[in-house]
């Protein structure tokens, strides 16, 4: 190979086909797979192969993408949601997802080559290769065109904060990485040191290459927090416009959504007023909120939530602690976004990893009662916000989704095995899953759905509905401009009232009740006739025993006098204005 500019290598090979495998010799001694591989077919320390990224032929050329604003994201993990954990073995649930759940996206978790055969995806040493275990380049492909044909979206989970550590050979390469900086994860990635120019050119290549090749219609950028870059142009600003104009180019819509820590609304603020312009972010407060009150848990960064009025401060100014003292930092957190749309957030009762990284893998499904859930789900679905399910939540799935790996370096492993120990004490948690057991990995798969019970069905039902609400009315969906939210807490802080108002179409209002003994709420705003369109009290989406004897009234007025209504046990009304 001949040296070019910028520390840049160079060599043509002939007779070279698809298929091909090769390595790169370093020095003349150091044999390494190519760290722009578009496949490792034998892992992370074997050879990478040759790919021809026009060979699959595509059959969505009238797809164009959807507004960000009808995104409805349902996150899974490509190895656990089927029973082979592949991803042609996907494809047949696309329709139920889209059809029957009426979900809009679907968001893989990481898929870029890891070691081993089992992974949450954020160890990734080859940031081009989709997963060998999982089917490769041509499933991936075979998958979003399937999405597209279904009219689905699909999101990718990406990691520029760090590599894993195992078959991590891009140090051999050059300064992709920097001891200025730390993660919790190991070496920083170097963005604005010294030859970071090449870095930053493919980290952006990464996502466009994402956009372009394989049709991603929106990248989740992991953990930006510890994306560390004091460059007059941030490479998250510089990504964003770089995916943004590939998509243009195509015709199509791209988006960046941001997973962020920080609470700082310069991420999503449009680069017009001086933020980086990113498309949305997730918004962790809105679940820290909802979980804490709805669990008491109060262990960790649960510490700074619990009360009704934190949930009432996310729905009306997004980030809850925006400035305010934080208990769990020690010091002040955030800042404000109230000034940025609603559709620029995320919101979730549950994801990967609030989960995941539970001792036990735990979901609310075994937490909180059925009815709760339903409250819950009401809360993310008919928010203003861009809502998201974690696989198996459209029917509250009881298996746990708990932390597992493949590493093969056994030092490796039982650092793994420490450190999540050391991590759960911050909580309380005391015993932890093994991450390397096998039996933790088949534990966190989906369970079969002729395993569904009674009230499996009843939650799916539910969800549905929500959806199916959601999408009919528009004062149910994303805040668009113009859009009207109030929002009340009752003196006993158990009951959430909100009232909700797009542009030119009719009002709603919803009533959570997050009390887990019967109540008495006492209305007078907002004033006029009420007519009832969802109760979570009926039969279909309960224990019948149970719910006939807590329906909603069918209409409310209210005016000048207080209108009184008893509730029974976490209910979840809706009503449209009549």
């Amino acid at each position: 190979m001949q040296p070019q500019l910028f520390g840049y290598w160079e060599t043509t090979v002939s007779n070279i086909g698809v298929g091909t495998r090769y390595q790169y010799v370093l020095h003349g001694k150091l044999k390494r797979p190519d760290p722009a591989s578009r496949f490792q077919p034998e892992g992370v320390h074997g050879p990478s192969e040759v790919v021809d990224p026009l060979a699959f032929t595509w059959t969505d050329q009238q797809w164009k993408g959807l507004p960000f604003t009808d995104y409805i994201i349902y996150e899974l993990h490509p190895g656990t949601y089927t029973k082979t954990g592949t991803f042609d073995d996907i494809i047949p649930s696309l329709s139920y997802l889209r059809n029957d759940v009426g979900i809009t996206a679907i968001e893989l978790m990481p898929i870029a080559q890891f070691p081993g055969a089992r992974n949450w995806g954020y160890d990734g040493t080859y940031l081009f290769a989709p997963h060998n275990t999982y089917g490769g380049p041509q499933a991936l492909h075979r998958l979003i065109d399937a999405c597209h044909a279904t009219g689905l979206a699909v999101v990718l989970d990406v990691v520029y904060n760090h590599l894993g550590p195992e078959g991590n050979y891009w140090g051999d390469f050059g300064p992709l990485f920097t001891d200025h900086y730390r993660t919790p994860w190991g070496s920083a990635i170097n963005y604005d040191g010294p030859h970071s120019d090449a870095v930053r050119n493919t980290i952006i290549d990464n996502a466009v290459y994402w956009i372009r090749d394989y049709h991603i219609d929106a990248l989740r950028l992991d953990a930006i927090h510890s994306i560390f870059d004091f460059s007059a142009k941030h490479i998250l600003q510089e990504l964003t416009e770089a995916v943004h104009t590939e998509a243009a180019r195509t015709g199509r819509s791209a988006y960046v959504i941001a997973e962020s820590d920080l609470n700082d609304s310069q991420i999503i603020t449009p680069t017009s007023k001086g933020g980086y312009g990113l498309d949305g972010q997730w918004n962790d407060d809105f679940h820290h909120a909802i979980h804490s009150l709805v669990t008491g848990e109060q262990q960790g960064y649960y510490c700074d939530f619990g009360s009704l009025d934190h949930v009432a401060t996310a729905f009306k100014k997004y980030f809850v602690l925006s400035g305010q003292y934080s208990h769990h930092r020690h010091r002040k957190h955030g800042n404000s976004a109230a000034h940025l749309p609603a559709t620029s957030f995320v919101v979730y009762a549950q994801n990967h990893d609030q989960i995941g990284n539970r001792a036990h893998g735990d979901r609310l499904s075994t937490l909180v009662p059925h009815s709760a859930q339903q409250v819950i789900m009401a809360a993310v679905l008919l928010s203003p916000f861009i809502p998201m399910l974690f696989m198996g939540e459209e029917y509250g799935e009881q298996a746990p989704f708990q932390y597992f790996i493949d590493h093969g370096d056994p030092s490796l492993i039982e650092a793994v095995r420490k450190g999540r120990m050391a991590e759960f004490k911050k909580f309380g948690w005391n015993k932890v899953p093994d991450p390397y057991d096998v039996k933790t990995f088949e534990a966190s798969r989906l369970a079969p759905a002729a395993e569904h019970h009674h009230l499996n069905h009843c939650m799916a039902t539910w969800v549905q509905q929500l959806i199916a609400l959601r999408k009919q009315q528009p004062s149910l969906g994303p805040g668009i401009k113009g859009h009207q939210l109030r929002v009340w807490v009752n003196s006993s802080k158990t009951v959430l009232t909100i009232f909700r108002k797009n542009p030119n179409t009719e009002a709603m209002l919803l009533i959570l009740g997050f009390n887990d003994q019967p109540t008495t709420l006492r209305l007078r705003q907002p004033k006029g006739q009420w007519t009832l369109l969802l109760d979570n009290g009926t039969p279909e989406y309960g224990d019948q025993n149970i719910a006939s004897l807590s329906l909603a009234p069918r209409t409310v007025n209210l005016g000048s006098s207080k209108q009184i209504l008893s509730l029974p046990a976490f209910p979840s009304w809706v009503y449209q204005q009549a």
